[in-house]
């Protein structure tokens, strides 16, 4: 093999990608810091134990890790940037008001998370730390939603869901927890079959809840809409009903009203991301690009790793997936 050739699903980057790239980092940037998000830069490597948050075992599976020959202690290259804002917010920051940062580097994967996926894709975000209600969440998705309008991208489509759904049936069915792992895969793919080889041990109602949600996905409004039909077919509770309510406050927000050629669809089985998020999730579709172009949620408590868990939410971008698109 020539040894000018480099490792499967690593390129480089040429000067015109470079220079389309670099102007379109600068541009999220100053948007966010007009917004109040201020800039950090996280370190490439960093201690396993950092990544061992909320049950993020997805995480250390997509992380390269070898010791560390000064201290003899187990390293990780990053495979995300979230924990590590987490981190800073914890330790480095007033962690009692409300933090806003943002960050534009590479993260390092093991495993790349797609066929045509990047294993050191560069990820540009923003995090919110400190603020519980909606307008956290709004905040961000507006800010997701306004970072591809800055990249000529207006016509794209944003997918809701909600992790705290499935956490609410895992409460009425404990044995759920055993099998989350294969059931949020089954969930992903659409498959009934898979999905009822792996709950055949949890009850009849837990079971008929979990394939309800296969069929849970759509536009949200109206009597026959997503929210509508998943108020009749899941389980009664509290937390579910919580969980639908603030779904419903999502759709009916002023956000979409300002992105109007956004179109708005509600997935209850789409769980994909990484697991540390806990409560709403969105996804961001756009025509030419085959996975979600920008991914984001929920992950209230993650700090409590690093001894102060906060509410916070936020959202990731991969930025040579976006440069492409405004060739």
């Amino acid at each position: 093999m020539p040894t000018w050739l480099l490792p499967d699903h690593i390129s480089d980057v040429l000067p015109s990608e470079a220079l389309r790239v670099e102007r379109l980092r600068r541009r999220l940037l100053d948007c966010y810091a007009a917004r109040g998000y201020q800039f950090f830069i996280p370190p490439l490597l960093e201690h396993v134990e950092s990544l061992r948050v909320q049950g993020a075992d997805d995480l250390e599976r997509r992380s390269f890790k070898f010791t560390d020959p000064g201290s003899g202690r187990l390293l990780s290259l990053r495979p995300d940037i979230t924990p590590q804002a987490v981190r800073v917010d914890a330790h480095l920051m007033d962690g009692k008001g409300v933090n806003r940062l943002c960050y534009a580097a590479s993260a390092v994967h093991a495993v790349p998370s797609g066929v045509a996926s990047s294993r050191e894709p560069f990820q540009v975000g923003c995090e919110l730390f400190g603020v519980e209600g909606l307008e956290a969440d709004l905040e961000i998705q507006s800010l997701a939603l306004e970072s591809l309008s800055l990249a000529g991208l207006e016509r794209v489509h944003l997918n809701l869901s909600d992790r705290s759904v499935l956490a609410a049936l895992r409460g009425q069915a404990p044995g759920l927890a055993d099998v989350e792992a294969e059931v949020t895969q089954a969930l992903a793919a659409k498959d009934p079959v898979r999905l009822a080889l792996a709950t055949k041990d949890l009850g009849p109602e837990t079971q008929r809840g979990l394939q309800s949600l296969l069929s849970l996905y759509g536009p949200p409004d109206g009597p026959d809409g997503v929210l509508a039909r998943a108020r009749r077919l899941l389980p009664s509770g509290d937390s579910l009903q919580a969980s639908l309510d603030r779904l419903e406050a999502v759709t009916r927000s002023a956000v979409f009203t300002e992105h109007p050629r956004c179109q708005l669809t509600v997935d209850l089985a789409d769980l994909q991301g990484w697991r540390y998020h806990n409560g709403l999730m969105f996804s961001v579709y756009v025509e030419g690009h085959p996975d979600a172009l920008v991914r984001g949620g929920r992950y209230d408590g993650m700090g409590e790793s690093f001894g102060r868990a906060r509410p916070a939410t936020g959202f990731s971008l991969e930025l040579r997936a976006l440069a492409s698109l405004t060739e």
